[in-house]
């Protein structure tokens, strides 16, 4: 499948973005199909360039956006729709409420009740 996502350039601890076009499969930084724009959070505002003919282009022809691009092109206008939400939680996980068992409560504490009262062996005096 082919996607619209950002691929990462720019100085370290500084990083600007690519938009480019690739196989989803491929790294980020692998060879890409075609790049329509930039994106610079850094800047006040964020700049964010894209070539937007070439982008409904794309998805004329079964390109997917990442969530991150789609966002900012809702942000910037060139979508319209709602964003989508990024944040992919697990499903929650049903919690069971019971209490622990006596009896496996006594049995958890047998072994340390045993290894308190064994005996000791008294020391003889020589």
């Amino acid at each position: 499948m082919v996607m619209i996502r950002l691929s990462r350039i720019g100085k370290k601890n500084h990083p600007t973005y690519r938009i480019v076009v690739s196989d989803k499969q491929k790294d980020m930084r692998a060879p890409y199909l075609e790049a329509l724009g930039t994106y610079d959070p850094h800047t006040q505002p964020s700049t964010f360039n894209i070539d937007k003919e070439r982008l409904l282009h794309w998805m004329k022809n079964g390109a997917q956006l990442s969530d991150t691009v789609h966002n900012l092109c809702i942000v910037n206008k060139i979508l319209e729709g709602e964003k989508r939400n990024m944040m992919h939680k697990k499903e929650p996980v049903e919690a069971v409420a019971e209490a622990p068992k006596p009896a496996a409560a006594q049995e958890a504490k047998a072994p340390e009740a045993q290894k308190s009262e064994a005996p000791k062996v008294a020391e003889t005096a020589s």
